[in-house]
């Protein structure tokens, strides 16, 4: 521990802590715009300079230690004014067309702006009109609006490990762009969104798509299906100014109701629906196929694209299920269709995700047509639906709760799990240690799979058995995991896993890429409680015990890894260039 002083207070903290941190401790919040809680600091900005009082020198507060004795100034005149200055530089090269962006009212330069008091912008404007980047069905580039600050860079290439974006060029024109100056879809990119969950501006954002889905609602030719995914749940109250982690679930319901939705139904009860066919398909693979361990999970859309990207020769172990996105999609447009009578082509099935890459995920191949057309029409990300539910004059937090519709929407406490890094792995253990051992579990939590550690190993015991699982969120630590299997493999030594969980968004999808902006660790472990509060809150804890599930079965599906199950619930994979140019 070292002790400092900070503006006059005197501050005790671990050696090795920034400036910034240390202020934080003290009382005293410098300003940022390059800085992120879950990137190393690199000082582009310029924002955060404070100084000691022995020298004139100025120091980036991020990316310098605190030490031993020292006093710190964080906001004198001098500090003030450069702070001032290096905002109006920024200013000069952006755009003033706050009012028709996206993150008006939250935008950081924004409320920097505001808070230091600029009314007048003494530099002239000196514009960079760069053409935005549309070419995925997932996020847009608008390099326009982009302030250097290098956190989308940072993000792509040292949190995810995906190498999509990069700065190019020098001085004044230094433009943010994919790399190799292709498009973004020719590009590397995974879709994860993560460049624009941490954007600080308006210059990476999800491709809206709300205007469709308001047009089926108003069209009284289509039957229109709404789903919401678990992570969507605990996060979307933050829009409307709600503590993290608030459980919105029945609010949410009323709120999708009053929009104009026939029916609501919940990715939780498909999330159930996955763990039937990958329990089923894991205790295959365990008990009579061992050649074809470990199974990897399949839920994530960006991990999916990775994995035929970078790491094609781990097909064989791939899942073959579906997202709960898609299974969901294609049980509205047979089964629920079936029932009701309804021609699936005038379904319309909106999905409400935090998710970017699900976007890219509903047209990715044929199999997402496996109902004769598109399983799942469009998809929205939680911060689409907040702005679309704000608009439509609805006031979520006061709204009563109200229940899903049946068939399709009950779900168990492992569905909702799914959320959570860990919780697809849990899930998955519930029903199949229950099926191995033939008995009910006296204890449904199982605690190796939880956590934020970038990788998380456990060995359980099933009816005498070894199980050993992993789990990864995050793209840059999953080829730690790969790497391990693949050298085991290699030298013929026993497997070191038997089941690995990947999820390509820190803390799983409750910090995914469409979720609202301004996630940090605090952030993601906020909404992870809420997600497990719905769990133990839960009636059924586990998959299989789910009654709609077993009616599903019984009625229409027969039984998991039935061939009907396969046709609507499973998919295949292919190699894919990094580039694809």
């Amino acid at each position: 521990m070292i002790t400092c002083t900070i503006d006059g207070v005197e501050v005790t903290v671990p050696a090795g802590t920034s400036i910034l941190k240390a202020s934080k401790e003290a009382g005293v919040k410098i300003p940022t715009l390059c800085y992120h809680p879950d990137l190393h600091p690199w000082a582009s900005c310029g924002m955060c300079i404070v100084k000691n009082d022995r020298s004139p020198k100025l120091m980036r507060a991020c990316a310098t230690e605190a030490v031993e004795g020292e006093a710190y100034i964080t906001g004198d005149n001098e500090i003030i004014s450069v702070r001032k200055a290096v905002l109006e530089l920024i200013l000069s090269e952006h755009p003033d067309d706050c009012l028709t962006c996206g993150r008006n009212n939250n935008c950081e330069l924004q409320t920097l702006a505001a808070d230091f008091g600029i009314r007048e912008e003494p530099f002239d404007k000196n514009l960079h009109p760069l053409p935005k980047d549309t070419s995925t069905p997932s996020i847009v580039l608008n390099p326009e609006k982009c302030i250097k600050c290098g956190r989308c860079v940072h993000v792509c290439q040292d949190l995810q490990g995906v190498y999509a974006l990069e700065f190019l060029d020098r001085g004044e024109n230094t433009r943010l762009a994919p790399a190799a100056d292709v498009q973004l879809n020719d590009s590397p990119c995974i879709k994860c969104g993560q460049c624009s969950a941490h954007c600080p501006v308006g210059a990476i954002y999800e491709k809206s798509e709300w205007e469709k889905a308001v047009a089926a609602i108003n069209n009284p030719d289509v039957h229109t299906v709404v789903q919401i995914a678990p992570a969507v749940r605990v996060a979307i109250g933050e829009a409307f100014g709600l503590e993290s982690g608030s459980l919105m679930t029945g609010q949410l319901y009323t709120a999708l109701r009053r929009l104009g939705f026939d029916k609501i139904f919940d990715t939780n009860f498909a999330a159930d629906l996955t763990i039937m066919e990958e329990g089923t398909e894991f205790i295959k693979r365990f008990t009579e196929e061992q050649e074809s361990l470990p199974l990897i999970t399949s839920c994530c859309p960006a991990w999916v694209d990775y994995m035929e990207k970078y790491s094609n020769d781990m097909i064989p172990h791939f899942s073959t299920c579906k997202s709960p996105q898609q299974m969901e999609g294609a049980m509205i447009k047979s089964y629920y269709a079936e029932k009701h009578n309804i021609d699936p082509k005038d379904i319309y099935v909106v999905s409400i995700m935090p998710c970017t890459a699900k976007k890219a995920e509903a047209q990715n191949c044929d199999d997402m047509f496996s109902t004769g057309c598109k399983d799942v029409d469009v998809v929205l990300t939680t911060r689409e639906i907040a702005r679309l539910i704000k608009m439509s004059g609805i006031d979520l937090p006061n709204l009563p709760e109200s229940d899903v519709d049946s068939l399709l929407g009950t779900y168990s406490g492992a569905g909702t799990i799914f959320g959570v890094t860990g919780g697809v792995m849990e899930a998955a253990l519930r029903t199949a240690v229950s099926k191995i051992t033939g008995e009910t579990l006296p204890k449904v939590e199982f605690e190796g799979p939880r956590g934020m550690e970038g990788v998380k190993e456990a060995e359980l015991d099933v009816a005498g058995q070894k199980v050993r699982i992993a789990v990864a969120h995050g793209m840059a630590n999953i080829e730690t995991v790969l790497n391990t299997v693949r050298a085991a493999k290699a030298e013929g030594k026993e497997l070191p896993y038997h089941f690995i969980e990947v999820m390509a968004c820190r803390g799983g999808c409750i910090g995914g890429g469409g979720q609202p902006h301004g996630a940090d660790d605090e952030t993601r472990a906020k909404r992870t409680a809420g997600i497990y509060q719905d769990d133990e809150k839960s009636v059924v804890r586990c998959s299989h015990e789910n009654p709609d599930i077993l009616t599903a079965y019984k009625e229409y599906l027969g039984e998991p890894s039935s061939h009907k199950a396969h046709e609507l619930l499973h998919r295949s994979y292919r190699n894919r260039p990094v580039y694809n140019k």
